[in-house]
């Protein structure tokens, strides 16, 4: 009778950590937020049609004629940015969110509006001579 009970409990105790050791949320899960952004930032960005370079809310966009930014996994590029961006460099992201890239010269931008087709982010530019741009809060819109 011993026997039977102590195969009963075993049979059970093991019953239990099976299934306690199941957990659902293992294997693949979804992406994480970092990823999803990436997905959406990756490509090349132009001022396009609807694009504008702002900076304390004065369109300047005319003195960043054919701007162009694009990104890859870690680097970017850029063209006719003057110097508010580096030709290219590192980047990476300063979050877990997906809504904050630090640049490789200190630059931290935040990203106000991503989708598959337009991309608004913000930084402040604080220092450098005129012909580095003006300082102040920008905004950037940019389109694929």
């Amino acid at each position: 009778m011993n026997t039977k009970r102590i195969y009963t409990y075993t049979l059970m105790a093991l019953v239990a950590v099976l299934c306690f050791s199941c957990n659902p949320d293992d294997g693949p899960g979804d992406p994480l937020a970092t990823e999803l952004a990436f997905e959406k930032l990756a490509g090349q960005w132009t001022l396009g049609q609807f694009g504008s370079v702002k900076v304390d809310g004065s369109d300047v966009s005319a003195n960043y004629s054919g701007f162009a930014l694009s990104f890859a996994d870690g680097t970017y590029t850029t063209t006719n940015a003057g110097d508010l961006f580096s030709a290219s460099g590192t980047w990476e992201w300063a979050d877990e969110s997906g809504g904050v890239v630090s640049l490789d010269d200190g630059k931290t931008i935040n990203i106000n509006s991503l989708t598959t087709t337009k991309f608004v982010f913000s930084f402040t530019k604080t220092d450098g001579p005129v012909r580095a741009g003006i300082a102040g809060n920008y905004v950037i819109t940019v389109e694929k």
